[in-house]
């Protein structure tokens, strides 16, 4: 497929991902997370179809920057308020870009599967485990400052093995059930240690080192 094909098909699904997260801020304006967490879930299979149509290195690189780039200006002046719009402090959208931006950077697209699982852990693993934990009434804890639960943590764990699982079915890679283990620990632990948003730097970043290492690919 033409590089310039997969780079429309891809913006056509990022805008549709706003388009959605936009009317839901409008017409659920007292679920405050609600938007935002479709557009954290939903930008999250981009590298998928960045992978699949095998986009150059270049490309990928300098449309994460600057998308990045966009996010930091944004989260400073709230001109689309459906990704920035929440009481808390966090900077987990820009930790976001920045994490993605440096993967692409350091190892796309040799390791395009295991950028694949660090990139998926976070934007599935995180974004709905920070829907169900809230939706869902179970024992609670605050680890710096965060406040984590039974069922937002089951939930991260089980959609990173899922993930994890899924990509390697896809791609042939043969992950062993003990990897998959690991992996989703370890995208658990940062996920549980990292505040103000930064899990989105040390979740995609750490699963994806940890992948380098285990499946080389």
């Amino acid at each position: 497929m033409p590089v310039q094909i997969a780079i429309i098909i891809i913006a056509v699904w990022i805008i549709t991902i706003l388009i959605i997260a936009f009317l839901c801020k409008r017409y659920f304006p007292k679920q405050e997370e609600l938007s935002r967490k479709i557009i954290h879930i939903g930008t999250g299979p981009v590298i998928l179809l960045a992978a699949l149509f095998e986009i150059p290195k270049n490309i990928a690189f300098f449309s994460a920057f600057f998308i990045t780039i966009a996010l930091g200006i944004n989260y400073q002046y709230r001109l689309l308020p459906a990704i920035e719009d929440i009481e808390r402090k966090s900077f987990g959208t820009i930790a976001y870009g920045i994490s993605i931006t440096l993967l692409l950077l350091m190892f796309w697209p040799r390791y395009s599967s295991s950028i694949s699982i660090g990139v998926l852990s976070m934007a599935f693993g995180d974004g709905l485990a920070g829907l169900i934990g809230r939706s869902i009434n179970s024992p609670k804890w605050l680890i710096l400052g965060q406040t984590k639960s039974i069922a937002g943590t089951f939930t991260m764990g089980t959609v990173v093995a899922i993930s994890t699982e899924t990509i390697s079915s896809f791609n042939s890679l043969e992950i062993q059930p003990l990897e998959i283990i690991v992996i989703s620990l370890v995208a658990t632990i940062f996920e549980q240690i990292s505040p103000w948003g930064i899990d989105n730097i040390t979740v995609p970043i750490g699963v994806t080192c940890l992948g380098v290492w285990l499946i080389g690919t």
